[in-house]
């Protein structure tokens, strides 16, 4: 049986440190506070795993891992096993090992009486505020299955969204690569060839040839130093990004980006919709519902104003009214949101919300891959082309001379 180290005081004012044996930190701590014990702190065997998952050792799961891990734990409930069958088959299972002792920590927690809501509290890392709420409310209601249906269903949502805006910036960032690649292949080896060819020529090349191969040579001879200062700025710039200044100040310049800023915005504004309208259908309160969805925003300025908004919700203000005082929800969502307060149909009216934006994305996608492309490739061919050219005027020259 475990063992758990305690720190209490005794009726009578005096300390007391010692250790005590039991199946659980919440059987362990009802033991002890029946006897009149008033706890300072209890330590145990679930100690290690909180630790290993306050660490993240091994990182994060990814959203399609999660996905996966919820189908065979919906799986498992339909199945009629005992909770506690299920969460050690569930750990069996995990392959990620931060995960895999979270999940045997759940079920240690859960032996000793607490309900699965509870226990993956103890795992913030792998186990969100909106994932533990959504279990809560099955948990209370006696729908667990019909909980995770929903919440795999709000994932695939999510996932989709994200791949549709992935995609749609892969290839123009692939042509971008190979533009540069292309430009700095032409500047380190090729030009360098056409360089000693025309030294060996007493002919005064023309003046764009002369610019370009001074360019060229000065890129050459601090090149070492241009990759050093290049790699050296990145570094910075990615420790800056991840302080939270830094993250604030990528996630507002992110949604002013031309073009850009707009497809980021609506695949937040899709998220949004979509996340509470799933916590509203586990049948939480609107209050702790905004305050949950704020926590799944990943854009700060949004998640902020989610935040201002839930603050005028409490203060007695409809959800539309201050939404609208945010600016960041387009007038016609903010109509819908509203409808669906007046109507008692929020939840659904969110959802058409989400949906609604949904198009407008796929829209936006559809014509930003249309247009972003071909003009990738014309700049790349200019610029290309240009070089070419360049390098060739003195062949032009001497042939227009001959």
């Amino acid at each position: 049986m475990p063992q758990f180290r305690y720190r209490a005081a005794r009726p009578d004012g005096t300390l007391v440190e010692a250790r005590v044996d039991g199946e659980s930190e919440l059987a362990v701590r009802t033991q002890l506070e029946g006897q009149g014990l008033l706890l300072f702190s209890l330590e145990g065997p679930r100690s290690a795993a909180a630790l290993l998952s306050k660490a993240k050792i091994g990182g994060r799961l990814s959203l399609r891992e999660f996905l996966v891990f919820n189908q065979e734990f919906l799986a498992l409930v339909k199945s009629g096993l005992p909770i506690l069958k299920i969460f050690d088959l569930l750990a069996e299972r995990a392959f990620h090992p931060g995960f895999q002792a979270a999940l045997q920590g759940v079920r240690s927690e859960i032996r000793g009486g607490a309900s699965i809501s509870e226990a993956m509290a103890r795992y913030p890392v792998y186990f969100s505020d909106l994932y533990r709420a959504s279990l809560r409310s099955g948990e209370q209601t006696g729908t667990l299955g019909e909980v995770l249906q929903r919440y795999i269903a709000y994932v695939k949502l999510v996932i989709g969204v994200r791949e549709k805006v992935f995609k749609a910036l892969a290839y123009p960032a692939f042509l971008v690569l190979v533009g540069v690649a292309v430009v700095i292949f032409l500047v380190m080896y090729v030009m360098p060839t056409f360089a000693e060819i025309y030294g060996q020529s007493n002919r005064e090349l023309p003046a764009p040839t002369r610019m370009l191969l001074q360019t060229v040579a000065i890129i050459r001879q601090w090149f070492p130093w241009l990759i050093a200062g290049t790699v050296g700025l990145g570094a910075l710039t990615y420790r800056w990004a991840r302080t939270p200044g830094g993250r604030e100040f990528l996630d507002r310049l992110s949604l002013r980006v031309p073009v850009l800023g707009d497809v980021l915005l609506k695949s937040q504004v899709i998220r949004f919709a979509r996340t509470l309208s799933t916590v509203l259908a586990g049948g939480i309160p609107l209050m702790t519902a905004l305050q949950i969805t704020g926590g799944a925003i990943t854009n700060r300025i949004i998640a902020r104003a989610i935040a201002s908004a839930t603050d005028r919700v409490r203060d007695g203000a409809g959800l539309a009214a201050a939404l609208k005082q945010e600016r960041f929800l387009p007038q016609m969502t903010l109509e819908m949101i509203e409808v669906g307060e007046t109507t008692g149909g929020l939840e659904m009216m969110l959802r058409d919300v989400a949906e609604f934006h949904e198009g407008e994305l796929d829209l936006r996608l559809s014509q930003l891959t249309t247009w972003i492309e071909p003009m990738l490739l014309l700049l790349m061919g200019i610029i290309v082309g240009g070089i070419v050219l360049i390098m060739y005027l003195p062949v032009f020259q001497i042939a227009g001379t001959a």
